[in-house]
């Protein structure tokens, strides 16, 4: 149950009914579409009059629009209903330490057009950059339809109540304006939000079906970093301050590799895109090295797992340690948060067949429970680009979102 926070709440209203029942009404068209309106009024066991009013007030809004009209067994033949996505554009944006990836989508999340650039540490130079590229694409495809906003996934931690940049060790930046500054240069609402808490909110919002994951889960992001995105009873939780969900900079052990926040041995400096590199190329980058050496080498995970594929020892290696790793992280994840399943995102999921036993081996030494050791674990590969999707669901999810009245 939830307790009502008697310093910070809104009044239920004569209205707070009707906007419940809209939300509703919105997320069985968004789950059940193409669906008709008697079949809304079935589902929602109400008088066909209240769903008509409803379904009127949000074609109004141009939320859903009207689709093919079908036979029916008697009576009128109903015009079936689709939320409205084509024609509504969302810009993502995905800031990593090595690349920054720009994608225009619709709002069911799929993609009109992908670019990418090398990350410039600089805010000003890397928002004039982004705004530059997010222009481009929308001149290009104007005829795809209006962007209704931007969303931006960043590998650190964000007050998503005043859109700063907290810390994002990667970036080196601490209390940094992404937000309002993007915002500015855009002239379009902008949603920016931690990466796995946004990948987190796209797997709740933009599934096949109106959502994949129950209201339990964990979506862990394995990229230049890692990070967490915990969901809760259908809520992703913050934390006091907004830091919640930082089991990449969990120390797996205190001797071990330096990572990004300063620290030794934390979860990202094991299992990261960057550790796996590192471990490949046989030396220990400090975070001062790494770009240059990424830069100098060219080399991706990507092709870390395409050598192992065809023999290479070393990269095997470093792949079946990367599980390794990945399984002792995944099980303080398990052991803290107890989800009902896990979904994993990065480049190292290409990898999965490989390391799947490893990392269950390492969980079921650690597990405390045989439930734990049995938490499903599901892959969330690149080519569904998880993380821009998730920023593209910081723009879409607030339309489906419950009202909050308390």
């Amino acid at each position: 149950m939830r307790k009502i926070n008697t310093r910070s709440f809104v009044r239920a209203t004569r209205a707070t009914p009707r906007e419940i029942n809209r939300q509703i009404v919105l997320n069985l068209v968004r789950e059940h579409q193409p669906i008709s309106r008697a079949d809304l009024a079935r589902r929602l066991d109400v008088g066909r009059g209240m769903v008509t009013s409803l379904v009127a007030q949000l074609i109004a809004e141009g939320v859903l629009y009207e689709g093919a009209t079908i036979d029916a067994p008697r009576g009128r033949r109903p015009k079936m209903l689709h939320i409205r996505t084509r024609d509504r554009l969302v810009a993502a944006v995905d800031i990593r330490f090595s690349r920054t990836f720009v994608m225009l989508a619709d709002f069911s999340g799929n993609p009109i057009a992908v670019e990418s650039f090398e990350t410039m540490n600089v805010p000003p130079d890397l928002i004039a950059e982004i705004a530059k590229r997010i222009g481009s694409l929308l001149r290009a495809h104007a005829a795809a339809g209006q962007c209704e906003g931007i969303g931006v996934a960043v590998p650190g931690m964000v007050d998503h109540r005043t859109g700063r940049v907290l810390n994002a060790p990667q970036l080196g930046w601490r209390d940094v304006d992404i937000r309002d500054a993007l915002a500015s240069a855009t002239n379009l609402p902008v949603h920016i939000e931690n990466a796995p808490v946004a990948c987190a909110l796209a797997h709740m919002w933009l599934g096949a079906r109106g959502g994949e994951a129950t209201g339990d889960f964990a979506y862990v992001t394995i990229s230049d970093g890692v990070g967490v995105g915990a969901v809760i009873n259908g809520d992703v939780v913050r934390g006091h301050d907004n830091t919640a969900g930082e089991f990449g900079h969990v120390a797996l052990s205190f001797d071990g590799p330096p990572c990004f926040c300063g620290a030794r041995g934390c979860f990202e400096a094991y299992a990261s895109n960057i550790a796996t590199l590192s471990r490949y190329l046989g030396e220990e980058l400090t975070p001062a090295a790494i770009r240059g050496v990424l830069h100098a080498t060219g080399l991706t995970v990507s092709e870390v797992i395409a050598r192992a594929r065809a023999g290479d020892y070393r990269a095997i290696a470093a792949i079946d340690a990367t599980g390794r790793y990945l399984g002792a992280g995944l099980s303080m994840v398990i052991a803290a948060l107890n989800p009902s399943q896990i979904f994993i995102g990065g480049e190292i999921t290409e990898a999965w067949d490989r390391i799947e036993p490893i990392v269950r081996s390492v969980i079921t030494e650690r597990a405390l429970t045989p439930a734990a050791a049995a938490t499903p674990i599901y892959p969330d590969p690149p080519t569904s680009f998880p993380r821009l999707r998730g920023a593209t669901a910081l723009v879409t999810a607030p339309m489906f979102a419950a009202p909050r009245v308390a």
